[in-house]
């Protein structure tokens, strides 16, 4: 199973989410992370992303006669390549999208089950604009916003620190013009 077929599951991707910033977690941690998935699934999703090498161990511990085990994230493995994403069909895009979503649905209640959300407090955003770009412009945008988030994605846990998901999409929403002879004056 290849990283993209990994990590088109809503749970799954909720457990790298989970895992993310260089944490170290139980699979029971993970379960207090995802209340609402049941801990079978949980304890599932978790040995499969372990067997293909996006969790790994990072320490294990005897507790009440059971081996439990702390893993850690692969960051390098929980990604999916240009080339992998640029062969994808309509189809799979369509997949992968929905898992994206189903998991951002599923992290948002999981927000808002928690006693004292509070998302004017948090300023939650979850916003949309329509904007015009031309190609060179959409690839400016896209630069500048990897810039502000990638150094961010380095950022660990720490007192003063609150995991938050913040997941960009961009996508046209009409056709793209077509290339009009210019008239002369």
């Amino acid at each position: 199973m290849d990283a993209l077929e990994l990590l088109a599951h809503p749970v799954r991707l909720r457990v790298v989410h989970a895992m993310s910033g260089g944490r170290t977690l139980t699979t029971a941690q993970l379960c207090d992370r995802i209340p609402d998935v049941s801990k079978a699934t949980v304890y599932r999703h978790v040995a499969l992303l372990a067997e293909h090498g996006l969790l790994e161990v990072a320490g294990e511990q005897r507790v009440r006669g059971a081996v439990e085990r702390r893993y850690r994230l692969r960051r390098e493995r929980a990604v999916v390549d240009a080339g992998t994403a640029a062969s994808l069909s309509p189809e799979d895009h369509r997949r992968v999208f929905a898992a994206a979503m189903a998991t951002l649905i599923a992290e948002f209640g999981a927000y808002l089950d928690r006693e004292g959300a509070d998302p004017a407090a948090d300023l939650v955003g979850y916003r949309q604009h329509a904007v015009w770009l031309g190609e060179e412009e959409r690839a400016e945008l896209i630069e500048e916003l990897r810039a502000a988030i990638l150094p961010r994605l380095a950022y660990g846990p720490a007192p003063h620190r609150t995991r938050h998901l913040l997941s960009p999409i961009l996508f046209p929403v009409e056709e793209p013009p077509r290339e009009t002879p210019r008239e002369t004056p």
